[in-house]
């Protein structure tokens, strides 16, 4: 026996093997469709009988393991149920003798069997048989089902008569000796009236009974003989046998403690509304040893108190069977299922440490002639116990031998598929997700250097999938996530291998779906560069829109009744963390300032760097940049010309790093410091340019009060002198200028003014108003010197023609420059 199931379990041993295979060409499709119905039949109550009979169904089973049929009787297969397509009456024979010769593959164990023929019809398929069934056509084939159920009751009726002859065996008669393939030769020639001899198959049979009292849903029984069994094979030293009747006690027990099963179903092995197994309302019934046919003996000799092993005494009696099993090279499949059952039992005791030393004994016990798919298969479900006991990275770690196993030298077509679809799998045992926001939280869990590898190993396996993309992404993750393990070479390397791959496919910000259903998440280069400041910047004091003062009046505000609450109060508090007071313009250049740094030790080349925002229609200017080897806070700023007017949220920015295009959202950047993200976009307003006739001054005899633009032009005159100072008004932006005002104000000063000192006439200025963008208008100033002079030569007074001001209005008297 070379193949091992690994899905054995120890209420196995209660169940009748049941062998489900094609007869001819069948479809795989028909095939499992019929089978899944043959094997919903799991088990059905005894008629007559408060017992119980579960079966376990196979479609593949190797002939050689059902030679180990006599030393556990829930290895032999005792049901075949073979399933073929017959569309005409000439071909029936031929199918026939197919459906022998598969009888006789396994003919010494067989109870019974049945075929199942779909697509023949006429007078052969109207002939009552019973071991064969007749349908038209796999659509029309209602009583599959109640057939199964006749069948294992058939089942049923051999495997009692045989526990029966078995169990009344008279100690006159010679009981034969029960041999596992490999004993045969070890007992030729041997003395067969020797007291030794004689207990020695006395104790074998007694465990064989006790197997068939086991599937024949008699518990109780079952463990009264595994019990005389073991006493009897431990006085002769047959230890491979003393090991399996000890495993059938821990079998019995387990099945008696835990009901619900311990292969992972729960609930599995119990009836359809029935609360205990139908062998609990037959335990305590007097007289059921002798009324069944039992040796009155037997329950004299070991109480029925005794019968059952605690909990802790099965693991302590798998234990021992192990190791018996162990004294064996030829049963180490039996040892290797033995530490497979253990492991689900203590899985339910919560006793993961002593599960552990299970399964690294099981780790260690090899077969020479196990396949590849084989070898994966046991890699696997190794992962599997591991995780079912709760050892997550011992269980990644073989779940990641098993996926190396599918791209092995040795197979002639790897399957690289296979290794990706089991390296995911791997990912959770250790500590890595493949959502880059699982890492933005600060704090790295797990071994870095392994999850390393095994990103290396995903995107290798994603390259020989054929699938550029996955690659690319799993590369990107890698760098993303990884750069602060990541040595001075290894960055180097890894960007190299980035550019390499992004030249045939470039990274996106599109989600990659795996056939599987997951979902990839897309990954920004947050950390290429490092933003630690966004500022959101004033346009220039040139460009600032100014409230029109004059023509909206003195007092804009309105009276409002106090009202306080926390909630709002604390809900404002936010929005001015967010909002910022000064105001954007449609159609003017926008900048926000950035201080980022560059943590890779070579120069850092980002394309297309722009603005991420929402609320209103914004042209991004993007920007190319280049950051010097481990660089500190450098700024940058990143303009763009907002189109329509309203709020605009600035969300993050854009960037083409090594060919993977990133959207960095400012929300999932950590340790940035903004002064908020949000600005008014206004309407777009009127751009007036100032031109005088005379020179500029060097200073300005008042400071400006910041919401005013000025310009100081100087002019000297003497007393009684007049001049006239031109002044050039230029629209330079795309917005008409309707309105015109101009004021004036006279600085303190200590002489004494006569007349007016500044005159101008507008009629002829604004009769050139609204002043379409591009064109120029011109109004004279006279300036008029009238001052008494009993105490100075001449004056040199400096005039600011800030006190002009040039103020232009849209009709709903909107802000304006």
């Amino acid at each position: 026996m070379s193949v091992p199931d690994y899905m054995q379990c120890a209420e196995d041993h209660q169940t009748l093997l049941v062998v489900v295979q094609p007869v001819g060409i069948v479809s795989e499709e028909n095939f499992f469709r019929i089978y899944r119905r043959i094997s919903s039949v799991s088990h059905i109550s005894v008629r007559d009988s408060q017992r119980v009979l579960y079966i376990r169904y196979r479609h593949h089973y190797p002939p050689e393991n059902n030679e180990w049929g006599d030393f556990q009787t829930h290895r032999k297969v005792v049901g075949l149920i073979t399933i073929t397509d017959c569309f005409s009456a000439k071909d029936w024979p031929q199918t026939f003798e197919k459906f022998h010769v598969q009888k006789e593959i396994y003919g010494s164990t067989l109870y019974d069997s049945r075929l199942f023929v779909f697509g023949l019809q006429g007078e052969i398929a109207e002939q009552p048989r019973t071991d064969v069934a007749f349908y038209p056509n796999y659509d029309d084939c209602e009583t599959v089902e109640k057939r199964i159920e006749d069948f294992i009751e058939s089942l049923f009726i051999v495997l009692e008569s045989k526990r029966l002859d078995r169990a009344t065996d008279k100690s006159g008669d010679k009981i034969p000796l029960l041999c596992v393939p490999f004993e045969k030769k070890d007992f030729v020639g041997l003395d067969t009236d020797s007291r030794h001899y004689k207990k020695r198959c006395q104790g074998r049979m007694r465990k064989h009974v006790g197997d068939l009292c086991l599937q024949a849903g008699m518990l109780q029984d079952s463990l009264v003989h595994y019990h005389m069994s073991v006493e009897l094979l431990r006085s002769v030293n047959d230890f491979l046998w003393l090991g399996a009747a000890l495993e059938g006690l821990c079998s019995a027990s387990v099945i008696s403690h835990y009901p619900g099963g311990t292969g992972g179903k729960t609930g599995a092995r119990r009836l359809p509304g029935s609360s205990l197994p139908a062998e609990t309302a037959n335990r305590h019934r007097p007289g059921a040893l002798t009324t069944n046919g039992i040796n009155p003996d037997t329950s004299a000799e070991i109480g029925r108190a005794k019968n059952c092993l605690s909990p802790e005494d099965i693991i302590d009696k798998y234990k021992e069977a192990i190791s018996y099993y162990s004294k064996y090279k030829n049963a180490g499949v039996v040892e290797l299922e033995a530490c497979v059952k253990a492991v689900r039992v203590l899985a339910i005791q919560k006793r993961s440490m002593e599960a552990s030393e299970f399964l690294q004994n099981a780790v260690y016990i090899t077969f020479d002639s196990l396949s590849e798919e084989e070898k994966i298969q046991r890699y696997s479900i190794l992962s599997e116990l591991y995780e079912l006991i709760g050892f997550h990275r011992k269980s990644a770690f073989f779940k990641r031998v098993a996926a190396m196993q599918c791209v092995a030298p040795s197979i002639a077509e790897p399957g690289w598929r296979a290794c990706y679809k089991l390296l995911l799998e791997t990912l959770p045992g250790y500590s890595l997700s493949l959502d880059p926001k699982d890492f933005s939280k600060g704090t790295h869990r797990g071994w870095a250097a392994v999850q390393m590898r095994l990103l290396h190993e995903l995107v290798y396996a994603s390259r020989r999938m054929g699938n550029p993309a996955l690659s690319v992404r799993h590369l990107s993750f890698l760098l993303q996530t990884m750069l602060d393990f990541l040595s001075d070479q290894e960055k180097k390397d890894v960007t190299q291998s980035l550019e390499n791959y992004t030249s045939k496919c470039p990274g996106t910000m599109e989600p990659i779906t795996l056939p599987d259903g997951l979902t990839l998440p897309p990954v920004p280069f947050t950390k290429l560069p490092i933003v630690r400041h966004v500022k959101l910047l004033d346009l220039p004091a040139s460009l600032r829109p100014q409230k029109m003062k004059s023509l909206l009046g003195q007092n804009t505000s309105t009276k409002s009744p106090f009202i306080y609450s926390p909630i709002i109060a604390h809900s404002r508090g936010e929005e001015r963390g967010k909002k910022i007071e000064f105001q954007w313009v449609q159609g003017d250049v926008c900048e926000v300032q950035l201080m980022v740094y560059n943590p890779m030790p070579f120069e850092l080349r980002v394309e297309n760097m722009g603005l991420l925002t929402s609320g209103v229609e914004f042209e991004s200017l993007p920007a190319a940049l280049s950051l010097p080897a481990e660089s500190g806070l450098y700024p940058v700023t990143l303009v763009g010309v907002p189109q329509t007017t309203g709020t605009i949220t600035v969300h993050g920015y854009h960037t083409t790093v090594f060919g993977v295009f990133s959207d960095c959202l400012l929300d999932n950047l950590p340790g940035v410091k903004t002064s908020g993200s949000s600005v008014e976009v206004i309407p777009a307003l009127p751009r007036l340019q100032i031109s005088t006739s005379l020179p500029r001054s060097a200073h300005s005899l008042q400071p400006s009060s910041g919401d005013e633009v000025s310009a100081n032009v100087s002019v000297q005159l003497y007393n009684g002198e007049t001049q006239q100072l031109v002044i050039k008004l230029e629209n330079i932006g795309t917005e008409a200028l309707e309105k015109l005002e101009v004021t004036s104000k006279i600085l303190t000063t200590k002489e004494k003014l006569y007349g007016d000192f500044l005159s101008w006439k507008l009629e002829e200025t604004l009769a050139q108003f609204p002043l379409q963008p591009g064109k120029i208008a011109t109004f004279t100033v006279n300036i008029k010197v009238k001052l008494d002079f009993s105490c100075q030569e001449n004056l040199l007074q400096d005039l600011s023609d800030a006190g002009m001001k040039m103020i232009s209005c849209f009709p709903l008297c909107s802000s304006a420059r």
